[in-house]
Formats: C-alpha cells, sequence, structure tokens
C-alpha cells in the first residue's frame, strides 16, 4: 500500500504531518494510511488535448502562445453550450433545465438569472431570464430542492449582501419557474446558502460584513409565507461559508474559512476547516431552538473552506470538502507566503470520514501536481490572475448514497474528475478545460468583473470554472456533466474513453441521476 509523503510540511517524521493535518497519530497508525496527494494523473486516451505541463496548470507559452484558446481535455468532450454574456458563480438544475447566474453588470442585456433548456444536450438554450434584485445577484446562494421542486436564493449584493430579499420558485414547469414568495429578512448580509434534504428549511450563510458570522434560518414548510425562525451567531470569528447537511437535517456540515495572511477580525480570521453543526432542534421545529457544536476538524493546508458535500462510499459516510484558496490566501504576495511556509498556494479538496461526526478524521486530499509547493517555482509565474488560479471551489458525485466517480470545478485548472471507490486512494481520470476567451466582451462575466470593467477588458489566458455540476447518467450509456464557466457560460460535455477510465466507474447506479 502506498503512502505518499507530505512534502509541503517541510520537516520529517509523519506524527507532525499528521498533527498539522488535524489527523489523530494513534488513528493515522491503524488501518489504512490517509492519501496526502498529489493525486495519480489521468491516463489520456483518444480525441484528448492533454495539458502539457504539470497536472492542472497552464503553462505561459500555452496561455499566451494560442493554446489556451483552444482549452484541453482528456477523456472528456464538449457536447453543447449557450456562451451568452458569460456567468457567475452558481449553477443548479431541475429535470432538463438548468439555472445559472450572472456578474450583475449594468451593461448586460439580461440581467439575473438564465433559465436554460435542456431537453436537447447538443443545444441548449434560454428561454427565460429571472430578473428581480434576489437573481440579479444571488452569488453562491442559488439552489433547487429537487424534493419540493423549489428554486430559492438570497440577495447577495457581490457576495456582501446588501439588499435583503430571499425568493422562492416553482419550477415543476422547469421552463418557467414561478414566484411563490419574496421575504425580507432584516440585516442580511448573504454571501451562499443551502436547502435542508426535506425543503423545510433554508439557511442562509453571510457575507464578509462585521465581524463574525451570523445564519438567518428561514422555514420554508409553506413556501408561499417563509418566515425567520432564527438569525444564530457563530462564536469568535467563524462564520458558515457554504451548507450542507445529513439526511434528517439534524447535522449542519460548515465550511469555517480562514488562512494565515487574513488580518485579524476579517471573517475569514482564525482556523482553517470543518465545524459540525448540531440543528435538530430546527429540523424538529422545536419552540425556542438552539444551534449547538458537534466537532471540529482544523488544519494548515489550505484556505477559505468553501462547502462540504455529504456523501457514502462503500457503505461509510464521508463529505467531500472543498477549498478555494490556499493556505496564504489570495494575491501573488498571499500565495508567496504559503510557498515560503512550504504550504500550497492553491485550495484543493479533501475527504473526511464522519463515520463519527464527533471525531471527524481526513482521509484524502485531492490535491493537484499545480497545488502542490513543491512546485510554487513553476505556478508562480502563471498564477497571473490576482484572485483564483489552480482552486477548487465546488463538487458533486454521481450518487451521494454510493459514490464512486467525483467531479470538481477547480477555477482555472478547469473540471477535474476522480475515481474515489478507495476513498484512501482516489485517482484523477479525466479533466476539461473550457478555452480562454481572451480579450472577448462578456458583460455577463463575473471573471472579466474581476479584470475589466466599463468595457475594459484585459487578456484573460484562461477561463473559471466554479459552479456546483450535475452527473447525469443517459439511458444509452452515456454520462454528461453540466456545469458553467464564467466566460464560457453553461456548457454539457460527456466521458470518453471508458476502457481507460473504467467502464465499471460510468456504469449506472440505482441512485444515479439517470435521464
Amino acid at each position: 500500500m502506498r503512502l505518499a509523503a507530505r512534502r509541503w510540511v517541510g520537516f520529517s517524521g509523519l506524527a507532525l504531518a499528521y498533527a498539522l493535518a488535524g489527523i489523530p497519530e494513534a488513528w493515522a497508525a491503524d488501518g489504512p494510511q490517509p492519501w496526502t496527494g498529489p493525486i495519480p494523473k489521468a491516463k489520456c486516451g483518444a480525441g484528448s488535448r492533454a495539458e502539457s505541463g504539470l497536472q492542472g496548470s497552464t503553462s505561459l507559452a500555452e496561455r499566451f502562445g494560442g493554446a489556451s484558446a483552444q482549452g484541453f481535455r482528456c477523456n472528456m468532450e464538449l457536447v453543447g453550450q449557450t456562451q451568452g454574456e458569460g456567468a457567475s458563480w452558481q449553477m443548479a438544475w431541475f429535470g432538463q433545465c438548468a439555472y445559472y447566474d450572472t456578474a450583475n453588470s449594468p451593461r448586460q442585456k439580461h440581467p439575473g438569472v438564465v433559465v436554460v433548456d435542456v431537453s436537447d444536450p447538443a443545444h441548449p438554450k434560454p428561454v427565460d431570464y429571472i430578473d428581480t434584485p434576489t437573481m440579479r445577484d444571488p452569488w453562491e446562494s442559488l439552489h433547487v430542492n429537487q424534493a419540493r421542486k423549489l428554486l430559492g436564493a438570497a440577495e447577495a449584493e457581490n457576495g456582501t449582501g446588501t439588499g435583503n430579499g430571499f425568493e422562492i420558485y416553482d419550477v415543476s414547469d422547469c421552463r418557467h419557474p414561478v414566484l411563490k414568495s419574496n421575504l425580507q429578512i432584516p440585516d442580511s448580509h448573504a454571501h451562499a446558502g443551502n436547502w435542508t434534504p426535506d425543503g423545510n428549511f433554508y439557511y442562509v450563510t453571510q457575507g464578509f460584513r462585521g465581524v463574525g458570522g451570523t445564519m438567518p434560518i428561514i422555514d420554508t414548510s409553506d413556501a408561499e409565507h417563509p418566515k425567520v425562525v432564527m438569525t444564530w451567531k457563530f462564536t469568535g470569528n467563524g462564520r458558515a461559508h457554504d451548507a450542507t447537511f445529513n439526511a434528517d437535517g439534524t447535522r449542519m456540515y460548515s465550511p469555517q474559512p480562514g488562512y494565515f495572511t487574513a488580518p485579524v477580525g476579517s471573517s475569514s480570521f482564525g482556523p482553517e476547516g470543518l465545524v459540525v453543526l448540531d440543528t435538530s432542534d430546527i429540523a424538529s421545529h422545536k419552540p425556542n431552538p438552539q444551534v449547538r457544536e458537534v466537532s471540529s476538524l482544523f488544519w494548515k493546508d489550505g484556505g477559505q473552506s468553501q462547502a462540504a458535500q455529504p456523501v457514502t462510499i462503500a457503505g461509510k459516510p464521508y463529505l467531500i470538502f472543498s477549498q478555494e484558496l490556499g493556505s496564504g490566501g489570495a494575491g501573488a504576495a498571499s500565495r508567496a507566503a504559503a510557498c515560503a511556509q512550504h504550504l500550497p498556494p492553491f485550495g484543493f479538496p479533501k475527504i473526511i470520514d464522519i463515520s463519527d461526526d464527533t471525531h471527524p478524521r481526513e482521509v484524502a486530499t485531492l490535491m493537484l501536481e499545480a497545488d502542490d509547493p513543491t512546485n510554487c517555482s513553476m505556478t508562480m509565474g502563471e498564477a497571473t490572475n490576482p484572485v483564483f488560479v489552480y482552486d477548487s471551489h465546488y463538487c458533486n458525485v454521481d450518487d451521494a448514497r454510493d459514490a464512486r466517480l467525483l467531479v470538481c470545478s477547480f477555477f482555472e485548472a478547469g473540471l477535474r474528475a476522480f475515481d474515489i471507490r478507495d476513498p484512501f486512494h482516489p485517482r484523477e481520470v479525466a479533466y476539461y478545460k473550457p478555452p480562454a476567451q481572451g480579450t472577448k466582451d462578456l458583460p455577463g462575466s463575473n471573471l472579466q468583473n474581476y479584470t475589466g470593467s466599463g468595457g475594459v477588458t484585459l487578456n484573460r489566458t484562461a477561463d473559471w470554472a466554479s459552479s456546483y455540476l450535475r452527473i447525469l447518467k443517459r439511458h444509452d450509456g452515456t454520462v454528461e456533466v453540466w456545469f458553467t464557466s464564467q466566460d464560457n457560460g453553461f456548457q454539457v460535455v460527456r466521458f470518453t474513453n471508458p476502457d481507460i477510465i473504467g467502464a465499471e466507474l460510468l456504469k449506472t447506479g440505482a441512485g444515479d441521476d439517470v435521464m
């Protein structure tokens, strides 16, 4: 059994490596050893256009020599696309439709959330636009509760929530969402949020205003008359970036953003990692409910925790945990500070065992070669964007009840797909990096918003794949991924070369999303 050395630590001794990662030494010495990356690279088959350098990276020669404008692919190919005016951070879906937000630029012809008909995946087409103050900028809060056929979002205003709106739409007719309610949440500063699995509650996670995070919790059991149950405040400087839950909504998995260069008093100051919360009082509609901390797991090899996706792998519960920045945070100086301490300059996912949710434990890092601090001398020159580069953002699996195939959005590293059937030995199987759009004017793209404004467009040498994504298995045996990237808009890609990926991995299971 291979045990990868944790090269970023910079010290000898596995005990210290496990301690820094939050892994109890006694547990680490007993049973399978945690995978500490980088993860094995995908083997690319026929029709691929592979990266020429490090896994995940786009070299300077590729960026400025024209290669990145053609994109890169390995065991994946584009099926269909609607670029529109570009996209923002999030995508949701129901049935044969997808919903994605845009950058809320005053120059957009169609502001708000785009409704896409994907009944023909080779020719997805916009069929509606939801243009309200809330839906003009829901940031990362745009989610569908599949059980109740409800689309919800909170007004985020560039991620800081200067508006107070929260809206619910009926998507029974997925092509034409119908507004059911609009709730004003006092002093809300929304950034993200999510439904509980039963659709009876929506938790609004807050942005960057003030010290310490508050979290309005909305009772949505009557979707036409939602109401705020309570606004819970994290202790200390903590806040939830995004929110996910166990099946009955009695546990919330809260990513705690942090990095060592964050200034004291900022919303991301403090430890980086996971906080597990007891939300059973909320789930049972108990009067005067309380939210309690169950456990936490913190580490140093990452920053700005994003999302924690609960899944079951081979009968055991895990979290797929993503981080959108490296240990030092955003910007060249912060990335250099991380490299100087032999810590990752970019964020990557982790797999965390929550069989005992009072003692969560890390079993694997899904670090790309581009994320490895050993390669800082190569990747720092490629990190031309001041914010996100080779960082993870959202992940999803083929079947949360029996997860085998994992796909994550990695900003400039594109979509990356992994075989996680053995969570202690994950492997990369495919990737798709959308083509760079250069100076094309896309006012609905938040990537353009970050790099230029007012019609001034800078040369964007890579796109940002940032959205949540859908893994859809077709009855004909093909497997698709729906996602958005900020310059390329909505896209459908499918897996190729099953003989290399492993046909068993792409095989339809009982709980897969199948159409």
